[in-house]
């Protein structure tokens, strides 16, 4: 079972938009709208400046798990996948091996509400269930990020965790946290709901 990005047949057309990794070149049109602030309140990492944004962006290990969207040859938001492995008994840890990914999202604020950001992620869980094989997907957010937990619920994913006052926000202090996911074997019934 493929679990390697590599293994998708990129770009990624959708009805709307086009999906394909990330690249050095896309530093410039990502901090564009990532440095807004009603953008990096809810990111993990934001950055003072474009040097530092550029060097966090290109690290080799983070480019391996961004995805860039585009819409009419624009950038208009980016992705990330990062595939894990799950838990697992000592016994069967080689069949547990890269068989989860994290999804995460960001759309540019002039382009939210459009839907972009649900057919993006939308596409994700494609990629990850039809592509990649993996047998789960999950997402997490601050629970005061009600624009990315809505697409998790638009997608299909089930809200499994509400943490109280476990996630540390830079500005907010402890918040609470909500934790997304979806199995593949639940994958086609919320493509039909959808």
């Amino acid at each position: 079972m493929p679990q390697d990005l590599s293994a998708v047949p990129w770009p990624v057309r959708t009805e709307r938009l086009t999906l394909r990794p990330g690249t050095t070149d896309d530093v410039d049109a990502t901090w564009a709208f990532r440095r807004l602030p009603e953008v990096s309140e809810w990111l993990t990492h934001t950055s003072p400046d474009r040097e530092a944004y550029a060097a966090l962006f290109c690290d080799p290990d983070r480019l391996a798990t961004t995805l860039v969207v585009e819409h009419d040859g624009a950038v208009v938001g980016d992705l990330m996948i990062r595939v894990e492995d799950l838990w697992s008994q000592a016994e069967v840890v080689d069949q547990a091996r890269g068989r989860q990914a994290e999804l995460g999202w960001v759309i540019a604020p002039e382009h939210a509400g459009r839907g972009y950001g649900t057919e993006a992620a939308r596409e994700l869980l494609r990629i990850s269930f039809e592509d990649l094989g993996l047998h789960r997907v999950t997402a997490l957010c601050f629970a005061d990020n009600e624009a990315s937990w809505r697409i998790m619920e638009r997608i299909g994913m089930r809200r499994e965790a509400h943490n109280v006052r476990e996630s540390l926000h830079r500005t907010r202090g402890w918040l609470d946290g909500y934790g997304y996911a979806l199995l593949a074997d639940e994958w086609p019934v919320t493509v039909r709901r959808a």
